[in-house]
């Protein structure tokens, strides 16, 4: 009972959601993201449709909603940014004085210094500065990508897509790439939007952008439904989502839906963490975190019902659309129904929605980091946050057109990037937060912030120790063979 009062009298100095609604909103679209909506889709044609659906739910329940938990476990109790919130957590595990670490915190807001030092550090703030680089890193890229959705709505709205072909599509979606000056001028304007709401703090910016953007993304996608419906190849498409062909299930389709539930969630990048710590403690983690994973694995089948129905009425095969399946393959499609221009629109805000909402989660934890242990304003940690970021990006935008002869390992700067991101520290900070939560975290705190019965918490308690830490270092070793 002593450690609940100690709970209850700390909070973050960036403010607390207004209610466990917005949280669900915020985390909802820190989940759902370009992913949900352009990965999700090919990467069911890639491995066997509905055989990986039923994989991919499974791996969602089972291996990523118990990280998911104990990723905002770590930050509603922390209340601080990733780094010192794994700090926090890891020197109460240890005896640290309680005081101490909310002093040293007071100090940093008042004097532009280093939070950590010799005498107080540990190895577990490495995790959270993994988390809070890996944003910054994905959102350099995802910055770019989001700036295509922004330029296809303009196209859409130009009519761009009526009666192509795909050798057409293709032909509009490589010039565009190709030009450097064009993707400059989206990926800045997307940025400057991102920047712009994170500046505005907690309440002002964030809660009142996904207030908006996330009631108008699921509207956005029950209208596409609709309209889907009314297709010839609806039900194919039913099919060939929900239908599983057990045939299908191998090893490779196993592991790459486990991969997709994990990263799906936005798990390892600090953004359910520093969410976490904006939550109050009445608020049930288990119920909230668990509506979030639904909400992220909807919208990821939404879009599958959307796109699928269309793949099929039109002709087009699933199995080797790939990663092109949102930029070249859907607007032929597009171009040839009925009602088709409007459709493209509605489809390409949906996108832009997604990633906004996805890229305000990614920079968050770095803009507090600078706010809470370097004293700078959120105006400020905002714009030097969003600079460097800016900056990484156009190594990504580089590329796609001058620099996409020049490789390390066969790869561009953009396909290091990704690797290096989805392959090696988001899964390394999944394993650790497992590990961590599961094993260095003292039980009765764990067992004070969820709250749950005996029996779910022991299930909770095995998945977090055993079978996630093993599903994640399966989908890191396999990152590395494939």
């Amino acid at each position: 009972m002593r450690y609940a009062i100690i709970t209850n009298q700390r909070r973050s100095i960036h403010g607390q959601w207004s209610s466990k609604l917005i949280f669900i909103f915020a985390a909802t679209g820190s989940a759902v993201g370009l992913g949900n909506i352009w990965k999700f889709p090919w990467m069911t044609s890639e491995n066997g449709g509905g055989a990986f659906v039923l994989i991919y739910i499974a791996s969602v329940v089972l291996i990523a909603l118990p990280i998911m938990i104990a990723e905002v476990l770590i930050g509603r109790h922390g209340k601080q940014n990733p780094v010192n919130s794994l700090k926090y957590l890891s020197n109460e595990s240890s005896g640290f004085n309680l005081t101490e670490v909310d002093k040293v915190l007071n100090r940093t807001k008042q004097k532009k210094q280093p939070y950590s030092n010799s005498a107080d550090f540990t190895n577990w703030q490495l995790v959270g500065w993994m988390g809070i680089i890996a944003g910054i890193l994905i959102l350099s890229f995802y910055s770019v990508i989001a700036g295509w959705t922004m330029a296809y709505i303009f196209k859409a709205f130009a009519g761009s897509f009526s009666m192509i072909d795909m050798k057409e599509s293709q032909n509009i979606f490589n010039s565009f790439i190709a030009d450097p000056e064009k993707q400059l001028a989206w990926h800045t304007i997307f940025m400057f939007l991102t920047c712009m709401i994170v500046a505005r703090g907690v309440k002002g910016g964030i809660e009142k952008a996904v207030k908006f953007l996330i009631p108008g993304l699921f509207l956005i996608l029950l209208i596409l439904v609709g309209y889907v419906m009314t297709l010839s190849g609806f039900n194919d498409g039913l099919n060939y989502l929900f239908v599983p062909d057990i045939s299908k299930i191998n090893s490779s389709v196993i592991l790459s839906a486990m991969g997709m539930a994990f990263f799906s969630l936005s798990i390892g990048m600090g953004s359910l963490m520093i969410y976490g710590s904006y939550l109050s403690n009445s608020s049930s983690i288990t119920q909230v975190a668990s509506i979030v994973a639904f909400a992220d694995t909807l919208v990821a089948i939404l879009a599958g019902i959307i796109i699928f129905p269309i793949v099929f009425t039109y002709n087009l095969d699933p199995s080797t659309a790939g990663p092109g399946l949102i930029f070249q393959t859907l607007p032929v499609a597009f171009g040839a129904m009925p009602g088709g221009e409007i459709f493209a629109i509605f489809f390409f805000i949906l996108l832009f929605f997604a990633a906004i909402t996805s890229s305000i989660s990614l920079i968050e934890p770095a803009i507090t980091l600078l706010v809470e242990n370097y004293s700078y304003t959120r105006a400020e940690a905002s714009l030097k946050g969003g600079i460097i970021t800016w900056l990484i990006g156009l190594g990504t935008i580089w590329s796609f057109n001058y620099g996409q002869d020049y490789t390390v390992f066969g790869m561009t700067f953009f396909g290091i990037l990704d690797a290096f991101t989805s392959k090696v520290l988001l899964p390394l900070g999944g394993l650790m937060m497992a590990i961590f939560v599961g094993y260095i975290v003292k039980k009765n705190t764990t067992s004070k912030e969820l709250n749950l019965s005996n029996g779910l918490f022991l299930t909770w308690r095995f998945l977090i120790r055993f079978l996630a830490p093993i599903a994640v270092t399966f989908i890191f070793v396999n990152g590395f063979i494939i």
